[in-house]
């Protein structure tokens, strides 16, 4: 019976021990597939890394889309009209009846100055007219009398000339009383203020019991804006730009307040008036904004877009493709392609095209600042052929919107990589630097 147990017991450990053997080794194997697959990646990625490495360019794909040329400017949104009513007498602001963002019509009251010394004016010089009208009738009489006298030889020609003199300087002082007391009705009359324009108040400068001073300089009281539906971008544009700004011209901005829309607009306007700041010359371009909605409200900041230009379907290129310079390497490997004969035959021309001779090559592209202008007409464009081969062509340039550039070409189509730099494992002195001066286009060109 024990030995009988016995056996069991050591049935059953044996069975424990060989299970867990079992797990051990799964478990290993688990670890050593694991360890497998991290240096089967690891392995990937040195390779691929190595490659990147290796390779001597920096490369970009040819597009085909539509372009835009276009000049950026800043400005700010304004009221096509706007009044700045003021007060042409002194006083006590009494009251006002408008406040910021009220609609007014013409001659609707909007505020009104203190009356009281405006009317005692009127009250003084209504009296200083009725002595001047009195004092006339008295010179009057005296000089029907004199007359008479005088008529009768009593008097003689100096006594009546005096009287007719004190007569004529009595009806001289009943005219000048009476522009007095028109004066005085009339500036009685501006203590009301009145709208001049219909519009909207955009600004209220006083407060009630403000006291306003006329006598320098007429104060501002209140500003209107015409009509905000119509709206206009005061916009200062380059010298260097303003060529391309014509009236008419399309025109699209954006404000700070809808970062994510465009507004439409158009050029109303090229002022001939310049101004300078900083040694920088600018001229004022006037555009139309129609604002139906409200949403735009006058002193925005605009950062506006002229478009000068638009090409549709076209081939484009970054613009670091048509500044490259290339290195010897480059150089060589398109010679060799080419084989030693032809190089032989077209290596002075060939130099003379890519600007070996002078040090680097050629770049028309280099005398255009990417703002919307029209770059030089040829340019030089180094890719990658269909086998991966060093190539490069002749092309002709169009728009560009200061990233990319229209290009015209029967070497290649969209997808074609286009060779942007050269890494400085290459060659350090030749690398792509849009600041650098380049050497002219010589005139034997490039030979093909």
């Amino acid at each position: 019976m024990e030995r009988t147990q016995g056996r069991k017991n050591g049935t059953i450990r044996q069975r424990q021990i060989d299970s867990m053997t079992n797990m051990n080794r799964t478990r290993l194997l688990s670890i050593a597939a694991a360890i497998v697959l991290l240096a089967a990646g690891g392995f990937w990625l040195y390779q691929r890394s190595a490659k990147e490495e290796a390779s001597p360019f920096r490369l970009a794909t040819v597009e085909r889309g539509d372009l835009e040329a276009i000049v950026s400017a800043t400005g700010k949104l304004s009221a096509v009209t706007t009044v700045q009513v003021g007060t042409q007498v002194s006083g006590q602001i009494q009251t006002i009846l408008v406040d910021f963002n009220d609609h007014v019509k013409q001659g609707q009251l909007i505020a009104r100055i203190d009356p009281t010394l405006q009317e005692q004016a009127v009250r003084d010089a209504q009296a200083g007219l009725e002595r001047s009208q009195a004092e006339i009738e008295q010179a009057e009489r005296e000089y029907q009398r004199n007359q008479q006298l005088f008529e009768q030889k009593v008097l003689t020609e100096i006594e009546f000339n005096s009287a007719k003199y004190a007569f004529a300087v009595a009806r001289a002082n009943v005219k000048s009383a009476q522009v007095t007391l028109d004066r005085a009705r009339k500036n009685l009359a501006y203590t009301s203020i009145y709208a001049p324009i219909d519009g909207v108040v955009v600004e209220r400068n006083v407060d009630v019991g403000q006291t306003v001073a006329a006598s320098l300089a007429t104060p501002q009281l209140f500003l209107i804006a015409n009509d905000l539906s119509r709206m206009q971008i005061l916009a200062s544009v380059d010298e260097s730009d303003i060529g391309m700004i014509r009236t008419d011209q399309p025109v699209r901005f954006s404000v700070q307040a809808y970062p994510d829309e465009t507004f439409p607009g158009t050029v109303q306007q090229v002022r001939l008036q310049s101004t300078t700041q900083e040694n920088v010359v600018n001229y004022t371009v006037v555009v139309a904004v129609q604002n139906p909605e409200g949403k735009l409200l006058p002193g925005m900041t605009a950062t506006v877009e002229f478009i000068t230009g638009f090409a549709s379907a076209v081939l484009m290129v970054p613009n670091a493709a048509l500044r490259i310079r290339p290195s010897e390497a480059m150089y060589t490997e398109i010679r060799a392609a080419r084989g030693a004969e032809q190089a032989t035959g077209n290596d002075r021309g060939l130099g003379q095209a890519l600007g070996t001779g002078t040090g680097g090559m050629a770049d028309a592209t280099s005398r255009s600042n990417g703002t919307g202008r029209r770059p030089a007409n040829g340019s030089i464009l180094w890719y990658l052929d269909e086998n991966g081969k060093l190539a490069l062509t002749r092309v002709r340039t169009g728009l560009t919107d200061g990233q990319r550039t229209q290009i015209e070409t029967d070497a290649f189509r969209e997808g074609t990589q286009v060779i942007v730099g050269v890494t400085q494992s290459s060659q350090t002195s030749t690398t792509s630097n849009p600041f650098q001066a380049t050497a002219p286009m010589g005139p034997g060109g490039p030979p093909f």
